[in-house]
């Protein structure tokens, strides 16, 4: 992440470089003739200079009342999440975090699409109509690799919602219009153009494909559409540049479109792929493979059992053409693959020692990966480790197997419990402790809010204590 602004709290004050003014009154000039070399102070086309302008006027604010109800605030509450070598959870009497965004209905039946960065932390999500209207949202699906999310509302009738567009279709100076709730000014109207597409390496998320735009977009518009001047949705927008004004970020709406079918569906994403380390062509790597141009990603490495073993892929090769679609970028080739159903066949173009070879072979399916396991004792604010000669002789302990506490977490049930850094664990519920993998287990087998009867040896003597099951 290279500061990317995504969170309303993160930020006082962001402007893009141009305004609608700014904008009108370049159409102004433009329609007037001031810009054709007019000479006579009187052009012939100023008679339609007000019309231009007032026909545009219209256009957006027509845009607003159709699109403006669709668009929703979000605000969500929930608790930290701590990285599982913190070993507990948010401490009891912690204010929750706080977080307000945007985002648009695209389902009457009350599907919203927006960011995953806006809701990946709730607990608790309201979402807010233009109308005052709230509703509990619950979360349908997430996508941290696209930062893409879908939830639902349940409303008695039906919702406004949005109509989808075609990001296809875009062009660098085409009209974009942002509507969200910048700084929680509810359903702010801004108005630019399309600054630039397929922006990528920007370090957002995994798979990048971004327009860029110079419509104004601020901490709270996040997970709030992109549209064109027909008000039709073509992007979700995502992130600003703390460097500069007027470099907004938005995913396009035809990426957006299939992440949302697959999570409404399936509530993940299904993703493919190939199997290879790939990198940049670049012009010395191109001359050292006496190659005339730098084109295509160069395979570093082939993962064993994967689809591109299978199919005959080499180090060395460099791809430069993916089921028709020629490769400049590792990010494209990445999205490719990823976009491509698990099973398809496709067609390779590569590299081989200077020569043009066709690979054919089949997309896999990628696994996520597994996570890993929530450390022993860490809930309860425990660090433990196994008990080793070096403990026994640094502790100047008299008991030769157990788990030894490292650490007890400032506030944690550990800590209320009395538990201290330097105790050993000998038993678990009447059970001797060998072992973290024990601990684990013997926890793993109990209620959430079960208490655990331990025996514990501190320095010459031993003890029973209650470890009491965590609390809020």
């Amino acid at each position: 992440m290279r500061g990317w602004i995504r969170r309303s709290d993160r930020i006082r004050d962001m402007q893009g470089s141009w305004s609608l003014l700014g904008w009108l009154a370049l159409l102004s000039l433009v329609s007037l003739g001031v810009a054709s070399g007019g000479q006579d102070g009187a052009p012939g086309g100023s008679r339609d200079g007000p019309a231009v302008l007032e026909a545009l006027q219209n256009a957006v604010v027509h845009i607003q009342q159709i699109v403006g109800p669709a668009v929703v605030s979000i605000k969500t509450e929930g608790k930290e999440r701590r990285a599982p070598t913190s070993g507990r959870e948010t401490p009891r009497g912690e204010p929750p975090l706080r977080s307000v965004g945007s985002g648009v209905i695209v389902d009457p039946q009350g599907f919203v699409l927006t960011n995953n960065h806006v809701i990946e932390r709730a607990d608790e999500i309201e979402i807010t109509l233009q109308d005052g209207r709230s509703f509990s949202g619950s979360i349908i699906g997430r996508d941290p690799k696209t930062d893409l999310a879908v939830v639902k509302i349940n409303a008695p009738s039906d919702l406004p919602i949005a109509t989808l567009g075609d990001s296809e279709q875009l062009q660098v100076g085409h009209w974009a219009i942002a509507i969200g709730n910048p700084f929680g000014l509810d359903h702010t109207l801004t108005v630019g153009v399309i600054s630039g597409i397929g922006r990528a390496d920007l370090g957002l998320s995994t798979f990048e494909d971004y327009i860029q735009t110079d419509a104004s977009i601020n901490p709270g518009n996040s997970g709030g559409p992109l549209l064109n001047i027909r008000g039709e949705v073509i992007g979700i927008n995502t992130a600003i540049s703390p460097m500069g004004r007027g470099i907004g970020f938005a995913i396009p709406i035809n990426m957006a479109r299939e992440i949302m079918r697959q999570l409404i569906t399936n509530g993940r994403v299904v993703r493919g792929f190939l199997g290879v380390v790939i990198q940049t062509l670049s012009e010395d790597l191109a001359g050292k493979f006496e190659l005339e141009e730098s084109t295509g990603v160069l395979v570093g490495d082939i993962l064993e059992g994967s689809p591109a073993e299978q199919g005959g892929l080499k180090r060395g090769d460099v791809i430069v053409d993916f089921g028709g679609r020629p490769i400049g970028k590792v990010r494209e080739l990445q999205r490719l693959v990823a976009e491509t159903p698990p099973g398809t066949a496709v067609p390779l173009k590569v590299l081989r020692n200077r020569k043009e070879q066709l690979i054919a072979l089949e997309i896999g399916e990628l696994k996520d990966a597994e996570p890993k396991p929530e450390p022993a004792g860490s809930r309860f604010g425990l660090t433990l480790e196994p008990l080793t000669k070096d403990h026994v002789k640094q502790l100047n302990l008299k008991v030769g197997s157990g788990v030894v506490v490292t650490n007890v977490e400032t506030g944690s049930q550990a800590a209320r419990d009395g538990l201290r850094k330097g105790d050993v664990i000998l038993e678990i519920e009447r059970t001797p402790l060998t072992s973290l993998e024990g601990f684990r287990e013997t926890v793993g087998k109990l209620k959430p809010d079960d208490n655990i009867l331990l025996l514990v040896q501190r320095e010459d003597r031993s003890f029973y204590t209650i470890l009491h099951a965590p609390r809020g």
